[in-house]
């Protein structure tokens, strides 16, 4: 059982809306959004190893800045919770998470502090969105085209070795400008693919009940120098760019750099040049 499928037991519980994004959204009935993320890391199954703490604390901010980033939101607030094997990680490990957060616009504002067999991090970030630009996984509508922010594949490059995208793995940068600028050129659906570009546009053909027809022609295929690149670029996770849709005619208000690799169609799924796409990616797994 993968995360995924442990979610749909409890979809019941909490409800569709509210388990089917990057981020909670609560409307501040002044024509805006408050819109809020958490993400869980531990250091055996989401640190590569030979990361600084400071890069620990900074990819601990920027993963949850990510999903904010996703919605079209500006993240303005992030909380910190940590579990330490060892006291003396702290400073260095916040260094690197106020470091993130500044850098974006947001302020750690508080979180808590724990002990624990390894190091544990609960990231909670919190953002602002004009309800107009607010974007959802679900909304993506057939003839839309399919685009995507950076260069998916590079981190796993690194994590197989190549040294020149070492900071892509490591100090990863969540789109929030992009997200901003994606936003209010009236995408129909955004979210983020840090777990792999297959799985995510499979999550967003679920929310929005399409699928997608991609062209291998026009992807930007990552410069690697062992394995697959294609590999990469469709199964490779870590990866902080932005999936989203858009009408071919709210195309060029948008400004920001961006890929078109295929448009949205009908039924349900995922094809590359008329192959079914593996539906593949990080998950947790029990």
């Amino acid at each position: 059982m993968d995360d995924r499928s442990l979610l749909d037991s409890i979809r019941h519980l909490i409800g569709e809306d509210e388990t089917a994004d990057d981020c909670a959204a609560f409307d501040l009935l002044d024509g805006r959004i408050l819109v809020s993320s958490t993400d869980m890391l531990h250091e055996t199954t989401d640190f590569p190893k030979g990361m600084t703490e400071f890069e620990k604390g900074w990819m601990s901010a920027a993963v949850t800045l990510s999903d904010i980033a996703s919605c079209g939101a500006k993240p303005v607030q992030l909380l910190v919770a940590v579990g330490l094997d060892d006291p003396s990680r702290l400073v260095p490990f916040m260094e690197g998470a106020v470091s993130c957060a500044k850098t974006f616009g947001a302020k750690v504002s508080g979180g808590d502090i724990d002990s624990h067999i390894e190091l544990t991090v609960v990231t909670t970030g919190f953002g602002i969105v004009e309800k107009t630009h607010y974007c959802r996984r679900s909304g993506a509508r057939a003839g839309d085209l399919v685009c995507i922010t950076g260069t998916p594949g590079l981190a796993m490059a690194a994590l197989e070795g190549d040294e020149r995208y070492r900071k892509n793995l490591l100090t990863p940068i969540p789109q929030v400008k992009a997200g901003q600028k994606i936003a209010a050129a009236g995408a129909s659906s955004m979210m983020d693919v840090s777990d792999g570009l297959s799985i995510s546009l499979f999550d967003m053909s679920e929310a929005s009940n399409v699928g997608f027809a991609l062209e291998s022609a026009k992807f930007n295929l990552p410069d690697v120098r062992a394995g697959s690149a294609r590999e990469y670029y469709l199964y490779g996770g870590g990866d902080f760019g932005l999936l989203f849709c858009i009408s071919r005619e709210r195309l060029p208000a948008l400004d920001a750099e961006y890929t078109v690799i295929g448009k949205v169609v009908g039924e349900k799924g995922v094809w590359c040049d008329g192959e079914p796409v593996e539906k593949r990616g990080y998950a947790h797994s029990w």
